[in-house]
């Protein structure tokens, strides 16, 4: 079968804004939202942010540039692409494919939560759930209420990708990201109005070169790396639904510009309200679910505020969602030759049996369950953003880089007709720095994970 023929039985997306839109949905998720700013708190704010946008210039353009070439160059999602290119890779897009499966289940518990909370400032009791985490504890060590948010943002997801890529996944991006770049700017303006906020903005935008570390540079690498959807086969499912004529090239950087700046408005929007208020810039859901809540119950209109918040966290995280359900039910598609409703039914109910023992495995009642010392869910999100992507991204490089080589990933970006003008960039990226940034990566997350290193 041609490529070509491959491509014409494939969802499009119908152009470059729905390709970008879709892809930055994808990059933009509770990473960017809870992850970043308390890392830039931890590593010294503005001059973790410098270090970061570096990084994402260069390390980040070329992984996410090399990534959707090889989907749009086979037409086919992870397990087809590297097969297609070279049988004896044919293992990586297995691993590729096992990431987002993995994540998946966890990461739509944790949208559950987020969609509680959204119900718990709509109905009134922020102050509830601003008492200093015990509302949280009591929430996620529950059973049925739990399970109950779990199965309904799964049930919302699944909705978008059984629509199909131009009705579900790029009709809903390109509805979601704007609104949730006009909320997220609307708090932040807010917070800037809010007393002793401004020493919290300073901090974080002025690089004080006093506090920078080594580890400075890994954390921001390691940031840069998930919050751009890399290692999990969503950039080569995607750009397998890329058209020809789309400038790849351009489009990363698009993609770039979406991802860095929404992280960065995030850090805008919480490092100086949790500053001002006194608050703890505790990592994951201490920050989101216990410290955040106290601090919009301190604000004027903190309940509508917090509502405002929540939601737009929710756009985050479910376009991420979809991305990754889109990324497996393609794979499963791909594979077994499946229609996309078949394939999405298999998928979620993959997803229902991974994904209720995280549900309650958080104080519930299979808390008691441990993997090598981690609780369920904790234990699919190392073993899939601490092992498991960094050896995809790893791999990935040397194919790229030693095997299929630099130029023929060129040769295809240049396939719109313009040039692709990083080339040299790209392929020092991909044949030296990268792999080395990616060994560094893979060390510190599963250091940071033993906790030899404490973040």
């Amino acid at each position: 079968m041609s490529e070509n023929t491959t491509l014409e039985k494939r969802g499009n997306f119908t152009g470059k804004i729905g390709f970008v839109l879709a892809a930055a949905g994808s990059a933009v998720g509770l990473g960017n939202i809870w992850r970043f700013p308390y890392l830039a708190a931890e590593y010294g704010g503005g001059i973790f942010l410098l270090v970061y946008i570096i990084l994402a210039v260069t390390f980040g353009f070329a992984l996410m540039a090399a990534e959707i070439l090889i989907g749009r160059k086979t037409g086919l999602s992870a397990i087809g692409a590297f097969k297609a290119l070279d049988k004896r890779f044919s293992f990586v897009g297995v691993l590729a494919a096992i990431v987002p499966a993995i994540i998946l289940p966890y990461y739509c518990v944790i949208g559950g939560w987020v969609a509680k909370y959204i119900a718990v400032f709509a109905t009134g009791k922020a102050q509830a759930a601003a008492d200093g985490g015990d509302y949280f504890t009591n929430f996620i060590s529950g059973t049925a209420e739990p399970i109950g948010w779990f199965f309904l943002f799964l049930a919302l997801t699944a909705v978008v990708v059984l629509l199909g890529v131009e009705k579900g996944v790029e009709r809903v991006s390109k509805i979601m990201m704007p609104l949730l770049v006009v909320m997220i700017i609307g708090i932040t303006v807010y917070v800037f109005c809010q007393p002793g906020a401004l020493a919290g903005l300073k901090y974080y935008l002025v690089p004080d070169f006093s506090h920078f570390k080594a580890t400075t540079v890994l954390a921001a690498m390691g940031q840069l790396f998930y919050s751009m959807s890399l290692a999990m086969g969503i950039m080569i499912t995607y750009g397998s639904y890329m058209k020809k004529d789309v400038n790849v090239e351009s489009s990363v950087h698009n993609i770039e510009i979406f991802d860095t700046g929404i992280a960065f408005l995030a850090g805008l929007m919480i490092v100086p309200a949790v500053t001002a208020s006194g608050g703890d810039m505790s990592k994951g859901p201490g920050l989101m679910f216990v410290a955040l809540p106290k601090v919009f119950d301190g604000m004027f209109g903190g309940t509508v505020i917090g509502l405002v918040f929540f939601i737009l966290v929710f756009f985050a995280a479910i376009t991420s969602s979809i991305s990754l359900m889109e990324t497996v039910v393609s794979i499963v598609k791909d594979k077994f030759k499946l229609s996309r409703t078949v394939s999405c039914i298999i998928v979620l109910a993959i997803c229902l049996l991974l994904g209720i023992p995280s549900a309650l495995s958080n104080g519930g009642i299979l808390s008691g369950i441990k993997i090598i010392g981690y609780g369920f869910l904790d234990f699919f999100d190392f073993i899939s953003n601490s092992v498991l992507m960094p050896i995809v991204a790893l791999i990935t490089c040397i194919f790229v880089g030693y095997v299929l080589k630099p130029k023929a990933l060129i040769a295809e970006a240049e396939e719109c007709g313009n040039k692709f003008k990083a080339k040299r960039l790209f392929t020092v990226v991909i044949k030296y720095i990268a792999p080395i940034c990616i060994v560094l990566i893979l060390g510190f997350s599963v250091l940071e994970a033993m906790g030899v290193i404490t973040v």
